[in-house]
């Protein structure tokens, strides 16, 4: 019994790696990175809909509950539209607002939104949709960053990081 429980854990975290992928995953191939918990800096989720926060790879922007913000390479600045739709936004949820103004803290580059894939409004960095991701447990943690070399965080002025997550020796890179 206890193999087959196993066994139904193993097919589920790797069911949902591949949805996660699938949906969102480059055709040339690239790199995952998975990465340490590092809280930020701040002790409690802000206010804002937007603040910036201290990370393995250094300040970067979080959502109002200190989750990191991605961007994804297939979006196109200023295009007022996200490509991530179906599984891809499942595993990637967009960052929302409910103000066509999101208030922010730290963050200098140029907020705004569009009408994301599921009708609310979801919250643009220099006029690109921005993301949370699914495996991303507390704040702080960027396990997304440079997921199929077509995620990554942002700096607080919008530019996208690029840096690979670091990774501990003992953990397993990728899924």
């Amino acid at each position: 019994m206890k193999t087959r429980s196993r066994l139904m854990m193993s097919v589920a975290g790797t069911a949902f790696a591949i949805i996660a992928l699938a949906g969102c995953s480059s055709t040339s191939g690239g790199s995952t990175y998975s990465s340490p918990s590092t809280a930020p800096s701040k002790s409690a989720p802000s206010s804002a809909a937007l603040s910036t926060a201290s990370t393995a790879l250094g300040k970067i922007i979080v959502d109002g509950k200190g989750m990191t913000a991605y961007v994804f390479d297939k979006d196109t600045a200023g295009s007022g539209s996200s490509t991530c739709t179906g599984s891809c936004a499942t595993a990637w949820p967009a960052i929302t607002t409910t103000s066509t103004t999101p208030t922010v803290e730290g963050v200098t580059g140029k907020v705004g939104t569009i009408t994301g894939v599921n009708g609310e409004m979801q919250i643009t960095v220099n006029g690109l949709p921005i993301y949370t991701f699914a495996r991303d447990k507390a704040a702080g943690d960027v396990t997304g960053q440079g997921v199929g070399n077509i995620w990554w965080v942002l700096s607080p002025s919008g530019d996208k990081i690029s840096t690979p997550a670091p990774s501990p020796s003992s953990s397993k890179s990728g899924y």
